[in-house]
């Protein structure tokens, strides 16, 4: 690995171990055996790299969106049955201390707006992401409007998910309770 990489995974050990606020710029370098100039040359800045490798997080994390990632979902694209097996596998992952970090990027967001509109920009592709896991299909087959808004909705739902697991993993809605949600609001959006 070069410096870029090495600075990329050690940003991520530091961000698993002390968050984006308290992890300064040589603790990277600590923690990735590089130099300081190093990450001014490869990501302009230590927020840069940081919310980069936060992305590199999220995107390692969307693998266990599938389960167990053996076996193709034998449910229904589309059906409440699918969307009950994708949320129940995302919920299975909450419990990451990585998720902690989306809950403290959300509340630093104003004063960090490089970081903020790096995350913005990437939130497109997340919900870009979660759509074939609920729906089928191939994600790069996903057009910007659906992005837009189907994508829109799934990130919402789960930014609200982590926020309720964060606060209290107790209280926070089960993958049964979405789905029967759904259900209710299916029912009623076809009831006019």
């Amino acid at each position: 690995m070069g410096h870029r990489e090495d600075l990329l995974e050690g940003a991520k050990r530091c961000l698993l171990a002390k968050g984006f606020a308290r992890t300064t710029a040589r603790d990277i370098v600590k923690e990735s055996g590089t130099n300081l100039a190093s990450i001014g040359y490869h990501y302009g800045s230590k927020d840069t790299l940081l919310a980069q490798a936060y992305i590199a997080l999220v995107g390692e994390m969307g693998d266990a969106f599938q389960g167990d990632g053996t076996a193709v979902s034998t449910t229904e694209p589309g059906s409440p049955e699918r969307f009950r097996e994708v949320w129940s596998n995302i919920i299975a992952t909450l419990r990451e201390p990585m998720w902690r970090l989306s809950m403290e990027i959300l509340v630093m967001g104003d004063q960090l707006p490089e970081v903020r509109d790096h995350l913005s920009r990437a939130q497109r592709e997340a919900g870009r992401g979660l759509i074939p896991l609920l729906m089928g299909g191939r994600e790069e087959d996903v057009p910007d409007e659906v992005a837009d808004t189907l994508g829109a909705f799934y990130v919402t739902l789960m930014t609200g998910l982590i926020a309720q697991w964060t606060f209290d993993a107790k209280t926070a809605p089960t993958a049964d309770q979405l789905t029967e949600g759904l259900r209710r609001m299916i029912e009623a959006a076809t009831r006019t």
